[in-house]
């Protein structure tokens, strides 16, 4: 199994990882935490307890990996299959 870095985080499946919007330009998404249980070309479905979809433009998401990152989610625009070509 590849393991996913804060380098390669944006080429990757991101189901199943814990992530908290942290900022985004609609204030009512802010702070909502859970798992990624699916993820769409422009949205990402997060549970905690709840499904919330969260728009992937305008927000700025922290991920926990063995340490945290923060990615800009237009960085995350686009199915993943897609994003995995994507050299940073």
């Amino acid at each position: 199994m590849i393991k996913i870095t804060p380098k390669t985080l944006v080429r990757h499946e991101l189901i199943g990882l814990k992530c908290r919007v942290v900022r985004a330009s609609n204030p009512e998404i802010i702070g909502i935490e859970g798992t990624v249980i699916d993820e769409t070309r422009n949205m990402l479905v997060i549970e905690n307890g709840k499904r919330r979809m969260i728009p992937k433009k305008g927000t700025i998401f922290q991920f926990e990996l063995e340490e945290t990152v923060r990615v800009d989610g237009r960085l995350l625009s686009g199915r993943p299959e897609d994003r995995a070509n994507i050299r940073r």
